[in-house]
């Protein structure tokens, strides 16, 4: 017992920090840009980041598999302090972007543990709760990410966003050495070049996102990457990516219904500010605060998501998540300057709770219908999944809005995209079929 205590303090600590530098940046940026130069790289500073977490995340959860949790997990939180360091000590802007790829590679690293490391530990009735404590750090994030990044700019220097995940980082890892790891890993030989083609096949489709010409040439070169990747893969003793697993329906469905519902609204947090402060007319803080209805909807879906699998099954909570999420879409299609604080914080609550359920619930059913040796790698790409939808989703809202008549009329035209996506996804949700455990309906088959 004394075991799980220290994994989950260490586990809290580096998803805190890990989900703080993914928007601190976000309020302080131009700050950093006008010391260091190169405005012309200030989003490369996001997009390294982003790009690194994101690629690298499937493949922790592979090298999970064959070498065990802990010692990924560890790499994973030295590599992030790491990055830290050498982000606060940049001296010009092309450092701070490579060194902010080698945070994004340690991020990537830490990421899917908290999910795969409570799917070793915990029963599935359990398991609603403490990814709910997970989710609970990013919705602290959101609030503590602005408040932190102007408190450092402000008293101390920018510098300090970084240097402050050290020691954070530093207690994260001593903890995590007194882990008594219960998984057994299977040894088998690494896939290296299947890392590498899944790597450059990911970075070129996500470079679309960032750059500004030629974006149709990197969108082929990331395709004919992945075609090559999934054949390369097929001759694999040991693949970083296992097909054999997509062989279930289900887990497919699932995986790809995570991607239609995070395309379609996941970034909604992203733009719900903009229409806060720039049309109500809401102070900075109070905008935050209605974002926290989306933390609080989450983990009130969440807790008990694990309780209810057991009873109604994948399908029935998914179909019920998706709607909930139709419901937000909804309900942002009608939003208009009129609306204010608490119709904001009324349709976060909403989407929480939509996100709450399909995130917890899609978790849980892609590391119970897969063996015990593909569970890091299966929950690695379902977050892969939502992520990558989640960055497409928020690219094409951007280029909504910017191309709007105004900046309502920009809302409006994003938030029509998100509705049509969640309608997608409430269709797709259906072809979410039982699988046989659930027919047979045995908690014991499903937990």
């Amino acid at each position: 017992m004394k075991s799980r205590v220290t994994v989950m303090i260490s586990i809290v600590l580096a998803m805190l920090v890990a989900s703080i530098d993914t928007t601190i940046m976000n309020t302080t940026m131009p700050v950093i840009a006008e010391e260091l130069g190169r405005f012309d790289l200030y989003a490369w500073s996001f997009a390294s980041y982003m790009i690194a977490s994101t690629i690298l995340s499937p493949v922790a959860g592979r090298l999970s598999d064959l070498f065990g949790r802990k010692k990924v997990f560890g790499f994973g939180i030295l590599l992030f302090l790491a990055g830290s360091l050498l982000c606060g000590i940049s001296a010009n802007m092309i450092q701070l972007v490579i060194f902010r790829a080698v945070q994004g590679m340690g991020a990537g690293f830490m990421m899917p543990f908290p999910a795969i490391i409570a799917g070793d530990l915990f029963s599935v009735e359990k398991r609603g709760k403490i990814q709910a404590l997970f989710t609970g750090m990013w919705g602290l994030s959101a609030v503590l990410a602005p408040l932190l990044g102007s408190f450092f700019v402000e008293v101390l220097t920018w510098r300090w966003i970084f240097y402050i995940n050290l020691p954070i980082c530093l207690i994260s890892f001593v903890t995590l050495l007194a882990y008594k790891e219960e998984y057994e890993p299977r040894k088998a030989k690494v896939d290296y070049m299947g890392a590498v083609l899944f790597g450059a096949s990911i970075t070129s489709l996500l470079l679309v996102t960032v750059v500004q010409e030629n974006r149709w040439i990197f969108c082929i070169v990331g395709v004919l990457l992945l075609v090559g990747f999934y054949f390369f893969e097929k001759k694999q003793a040991s693949p970083i990516v296992p097909f054999s697993m997509f062989k279930n329906q289900m887990i497919s469905r699932i995986n790809f219904n995570g991607f239609i519902g995070n395309l379609a609204l996941f970034g909604t947090a992203s733009y719900i500010p903009l229409f806060l402060q720039h049309i109500a007319g809401l102070s900075l803080f109070l905008s935050g605060v209605a974002l926290l209805g989306q933390a609080i909807g989450w983990m009130m879906a969440a807790v008990p998501a694990g309780k209810w699998i057991l009873k109604y099954g994948y399908r029935r909570l998914l179909i019920i998540g998706n709607a909930f999420l139709f419901a937000s879409g909804l309900l942002l299609l009608l939003l208009d300057p009129s609306h204010g604080f608490w119709f904001v914080f009324f349709v976060m609550l909403i989407q929480g709770i939509a996100f709450g359920m399909l995130s917890t619930v899609g978790v849980i059913g892609v590391q119970q219908l897969v063996g015990v040796h593909e569970k890091g790698v299966s929950t690695a790409f379902f977050m892969l999944c939502r992520n990558m939808g989640t960055v497409i989703g928020v690219t094409v809202m951007g280029y909504l809005l910017t191309t709007g008549a105004s900046d309502m009329d920009g809302i409006h035209h994003l938030f029509q995209f998100g509705f049509i996506g969640s309608v997608l996804a409430l269709l797709t949700s259906f072809l979410i079929q039982k699988n046989t455990a659930e027919q047979s309906t045995p908690a014991a088959k499903i937990g």
